[in-house]
């Protein structure tokens, strides 16, 4: 474990409130297209495959850039790396508004998608500066800085209306530069890098660093973090679509609701961190799988009509799920989505504290990957079957998958570490031994 001595509690709320801040910002940007990417679909008449690939082109470059913004965050440390990635970033955001052809805009949305490489560097940066009975809730409240993606969708929308997306883009690239500068003036060296200057001790290797990611663990971590991230920003993306086309609403009253949807699914991952921090990751897992399984049948059953044979004739009937339910499920679902966050993320510094980087860049890109990929596959699912309530579908049957086997995996865990329990076959819950007898017991009458 690094060393924290000499640092203060004020070093440690200052490297946690700007980095939470920078990473809002980013976040905001990285989703920027949830909004922007409407309008671009009327100006470019796009099917929905086209549009969702689209909205998950910046978060492709997100994802596989963490790897390599962790592994440079651990060399070189964060207080150069956040400021030169949302530099970079905001003259690609501003480079777009000169963009008019589809395959040029795909091209542009990757530079875009640097933002979401944000969220390594920070977590690398914040997770040096707290001893690890607080890393939990420090992580968790910077991760809160997915409330970038609500920013998003309650602002930007009355922004386009404004000045037309391109303005907003415009608006985004400023804000980001400024953050940028801001950054690098006010944050310090993590404890770590500072260690490092001060023994001339060269930084750890890159082969050292991603030498983790050949345990399986690591990857099993990554697939959960495909669904409460991953999902999190398709979903994030998604849901002005799916208002728009499924319900007839306005974008800008659709944006909102995406809103609330964006808006638990980031402030409450603070919650989760300290949850993890208090019960355990695995139970905070546990309750995110089982509620967001439940959640996502229900978003997934499509209007349907019924007829059946009643006693004096057929009785027909329909059943829907309402915009005001379907609204409250999403906020819910992203409350328990922002739970799932912190817990993964938990484990990390755990297990590994001295390959944070690294291994939280893999989990986070493969987290990210999800991002990519799902909402191409929602729209494809959209021109395949015609049925808006399918990608949630999709989306259930993935989060069933990962339940099974992340239960498969603890209870192959728990045989190993108790050899006693592998011949425990009778019940699922084995008692220390079987209840005794009673003492006494009464002749009949």
């Amino acid at each position: 474990m690094h060393t924290l001595d000499g640092v203060t509690r004020g070093d440690q709320y200052r490297a946690l409130g700007l980095s939470t801040f920078a990473f809002t910002v980013c976040f905001a940007v990285w989703t920027i297209f949830s909004i922007i990417g409407v309008k671009i679909k009327q100006e470019l008449g796009l099917n929905d495959t086209q549009f969702g690939l689209l909205v998950a082109t910046p978060v492709l470059t997100g994802s596989v850039s963490r790897i390599f913004l962790g592994v440079w965050t651990e060399q070189f440390g964060g207080r150069i790396m956040f400021p030169l990635q949302m530099m970079i970033t905001a003259v690609c955001v501003w480079l777009l508004t000169s963009v008019t052809s589809y395959p040029v805009f795909l091209i542009a949305a990757l530079g875009l998608g640097l933002a979401g490489g944000s969220f390594i560097v920070g977590i690398a940066y914040t997770s040096r500066w707290f001893e690890k009975g607080r890393q939990g809730t420090a992580l968790g409240i910077f991760g809160a800085g997915n409330v970038g993606a609500a920013v998003t969708n309650f602002a930007a929308p009355f922004l386009v209306v404004a000045m037309g997306w391109e303005g907003t883009a415009r608006v985004y690239a400023v804000v980001l530069a400024i953050t940028a500068v801001l950054f690098y003036i006010l944050a310090k060296d993590d404890p770590v890098h500072e260690e490092r200057k001060r023994t001339g001790k060269g930084p750890v290797s890159t082969a050292d660093q991603l030498a983790p990611l050949k345990n399986i663990q690591v990857w099993r971590f990554a697939t959960y973090y495909f669904f409460v991230f991953g999902g999190f920003v398709a979903l994030a993306s998604f849901l002005p679509r799916y208002y728009v086309g499924a319900y007839g609403l306005e974008l800008t009253t659709a944006g909102v609701f995406a809103g609330l949807y964006s808006l638990p699914g980031s402030v409450f991952r603070a919650l989760g961190g300290w949850m993890s921090d208090i019960w355990g990751a695995r139970a905070v897992m546990y309750l995110t799988f089982v509620v967001s399984l439940i959640i996502l049948f229900i978003m997934s059953y499509p209007e349907t009509s019924y007829t059946v044979e009643g006693i004096t004739g057929p009785v027909s009937f329909n059943f829907g799920v309402s915009v005001g339910v379907f609204v409250a499920l999403t906020v819910v679902l992203g409350f328990m989505m922002s739970l799932g966050k912190a817990a993964v993320y938990k484990h990390i510094p755990v297990y590994y504290p001295h390959h944070v980087g690294s291994v939280g860049g893999l989990v986070g890109m493969i987290g990210g990957l999800g991002g990519f990929f799902l909402p191409i596959a929602y729209g494809a699912l959209l021109d395949l079957t015609g049925v808006w309530t399918a990608p949630f579908m999709l989306t259930f049957v993935m989060v069933a998958i990962m339940t099974v086997w992340m239960h498969v995996a603890i209870r192959r865990m728990e045989r190993r570490r108790h050899p006693g329990l592998e011949q425990e076959r009778y019940l699922s819950d084995v008692p220390d031994e079987p209840v005794a007898s009673p003492a006494h017991v009464h002749p009949a009458k």
